[in-house]
């Protein structure tokens, strides 16, 4: 294993790295100010599009779709340093470069199960950043760890299929401009594989039948830069056939598909928003006067930013790992380290930033700094595309097979 930077991925993160100085992070406090006075929480702040078009400009656009039909034809070792990069800023940085979740994994699906049809209605405007879209699968009913578990229902009439079911944190949906949703229903709840049961088909957000009832919060935010989590009814929602996205009972298949890749996304960017911790707390320490001396004299404090080190660097190595294995052997031969890395990566840099959050004091807990933030959005992703305990059981039991 080698992962030393080639000489594209240097080139790139250069260029990210001046556009993160030079744009994102200045543009944080604008976007700030800009949203206090929208009419709509939900409308995006012109700096933001402002970043994209200047993003775009720079040739930092959908550097995480490895198709290079579609997207820069990145390798996941060549993309791990570049997330990592736009982690520090996690609420601006991936929407400028059209690298945010749901959207990712969304052209992700298109294109790999989309018909050419689908990938020019609905892949090509998500490629050139012109809507959004959301992925409606968790349900507020059941335990939707297990995606079996899911009650919606799309039913075949005639030429159509008729959606009926209730869905909630639907990550991007409260924003206006986003125009599509990929929804994960059961075709055939009676099918004798529990993972054939299952279709995923695409809704446009003005069918009828299709409402966003409520914005969900996390943590007491609202999350507008990622477009809010709604919860949403489909109410006998009527689309054509054509819009299913490949067979049907394929919905398990292309979920685990999708989810491979956006686990490591996660957690390329948590590890920086860990090292965005780590600035934090050294300049906090460096900054400040407690008991007779500065704060980054104190012995504990040296042990936090210490073990904030050494953390980061060994999860970034394993990070760096599976994505090489990615590469080199597919999704599902990096299977146990994607596990890995989902299960060990939130829950380590939730612990830094909560380090960084105590040195702050009253103010690691406000707005005038990122930490509070940063903190919900890593400790979602312990529950976010599957929780903790679902991958330890996985892991768990692949290990133990070896001994029986």
């Amino acid at each position: 294993m080698d992962f030393a930077f080639d000489a594209r991925t240097e080139e790139l993160r250069a260029r990210l790295l001046a556009f993160m100085d030079e744009y994102v992070h200045p543009a944080e406090a604008v976007a700030e100010e800009q949203r206090a006075a929208l009419a709509s929480p939900w409308d995006t702040p012109a700096v933001v599009e402002e970043l994209k078009a200047e993003a775009r400009r720079q040739g930092l656009w959908n550097l995480f779709l490895p198709d290079s039909e579609y997207g820069a034809g990145l390798t996941n070792l060549q993309y791990a340093p570049l997330a990592e990069l736009t982690g520090r800023s996690p609420q601006l940085a991936p929407t400028a470069l059209n690298c945010a979740a749901p959207d990712t994994g969304n052209m992700e699906v298109l294109t790999q199960f989309g018909d050419e049809r689908q990938k020019k209605q609905w892949l090509e405007p998500l490629l050139a950043g012109e809507i959004r879209s959301a992925f409606a699968m968790t349900e507020p009913e059941v335990a939707s760890s297990d995606a079996t578990n899911i009650t919606t229902r799309i039913e075949r009439d005639g030429d159509e299929y008729v959606i009926t079911g209730r869905k909630w944190y639907i990550s991007g949906a409260m924003n206006p401009d986003c125009k599509i949703f990929i929804v994960m229903g059961k075709t055939d709840p009676d099918g004798e594989d529990i993972r054939r049961q299952q279709s995923m088909i695409l809704v446009p957000r003005d069918t009828p039948g299709v409402t966003v009832k409520r914005a969900m919060r996390v943590f007491g935010y609202e999350d507008h830069y990622h477009g809010g989590h709604a919860e949403m009814i489909f109410d006998h929602a009527r689309v054509p056939v054509t819009h299913l996205i490949g067979e049907e009972g394929g919905g398990f298949a292309i979920a685990q598909a999708r989810l491979g890749p956006g686990r490591i996304h996660h957690c390329m960017r948590l590890i920086g928003m860990a090292e965005r911790a780590i600035e934090l707390m050294c300049r906090r320490a460096v900054s400040r006067d407690a008991f007779g001396k500065a704060l980054g004299q104190q012995g504990v404090v040296h042990n936090w930013i210490a073990d904030a080190r050494v953390t980061v660097e060994q999860l970034r190595l394993l990070v760096l790992k599976t994505a090489w294995l990615m590469d080199t052997v597919g999704n599902r031969g990096a299977h146990t380290e994607i596990q890995s890395i989902k299960i060990a990566t939130p829950r380590a840099v939730v612990d830094i930033i909560d380090r960084a959050i105590q040195l702050h004091g009253a103010g690691g807990v406000s707005q005038d700094f990122p930490l509070a933030e940063l903190y919900a959005g890593a400790r979602t992703l312990m529950i976010a595309d599957g929780p903790d305990e679902v991958h330890q059981r996985s892991l768990a039991r692949r290990e133990l097979k070896k001994y029986l």
